[in-house]
């Protein structure tokens, strides 16, 4: 689903209102013409439409980020998939004002860069990765990754972004990103690891063991990596079941 197939970013426009246009084959901004809202409502879709064609012409999703409500924002994705950036990091602890960052893992268009504490990780790296990218992609990011690294970084986090866990949550897969990848068959490298493990790896790592940073860059890259196949999995299904399942009742 694309972001020229949604209406609930205009004022007035709720998802009832959106499902009936639907239902009756205004499913693209391009089949608008009037019909099926009242008059008010149809110019601010119309004024909505001839903004949101200069937007996607510049690859910017933020003004619809910032219109769509939060259990939406999976709509995003298709757009600007090659310039998502599927993020995840690693931590020495569970608070941002007493823990550190340890690495942070990046995959954004079939490539990943691992930034390291002590080394390459720094403010100015995340700035201007998070630049770079239309989206922001975590797996409960909202609540750990980006929270850490405005604190610990002093970065602000303007890009918009999608917390997978939620749209999980919408399709019926629940838990941790992990058990998520098992019950769907997206399959992983190396040994599965937990958080305490990468917290045991660094700090064998600040004792001089190179190779268990080695594991501990390799278990944060895969996160990222294996959040691509689920979110085109989960969009897909939302696809399915938000839009396709309305334009067929129409």
């Amino acid at each position: 689903m694309r972001i020229e197939n949604s209406f609930i970013p205009v004022r007035g426009v709720g998802e009832a209102t959106e499902r009936r246009l639907w239902e009756n084959g205004v499913t693209h901004w391009e089949e608008f013409d009037g019909s099926v809202v009242g008059e008010t409502v149809a110019e601010r879709i119309e004024r909505f439409i001839d903004e949101g064609w200069t937007h996607l012409e510049r690859g910017d999703v933020s003004t619809f980020a910032e219109a769509l409500p939060a259990a939406s924002q999976w709509r995003l994705y298709e757009n600007v998939r090659e310039d998502a950036a599927f993020l995840d990091i690693e931590t020495t602890g569970l608070n941002a004002t007493t823990s550190d960052v340890t690495t942070v893992s990046i995959h954004r268009g079939g490539e990943t860069k691992t930034f390291v504490r002590g080394r390459d990780l720094t403010a100015s790296r995340l700035r201007k990765e998070l630049e770079r990218s239309s989206l922001l992609v975590t797996f409960n990011g909202k609540r750990f990754d980006v929270p850490f690294l405005e604190t610990c970084y002093d970065v602000d986090v303007t890009t918009p972004h999608v917390d997978l866990m939620y749209p999980c949550r919408k399709v019926g897969l629940d838990g941790g990103l992990k058990a998520i990848e098992r019950e769907l068959g997206i399959g992983r490298d190396m040994p599965d690891l937990s958080g305490r493990d990468a917290v045991r790896l660094w700090r064998e790592y600040e004792r001089g063991d190179e190779a268990a940073l080695e594991r501990l860059v390799a278990y944060n890259r895969a996160d990222t990596e294996n959040m691509k196949p689920l979110m085109e999995t989960v969009t897909d299904r939302l696809h399915e079941s938000v839009f396709e399942a309305a334009c067929s009742d129409g």
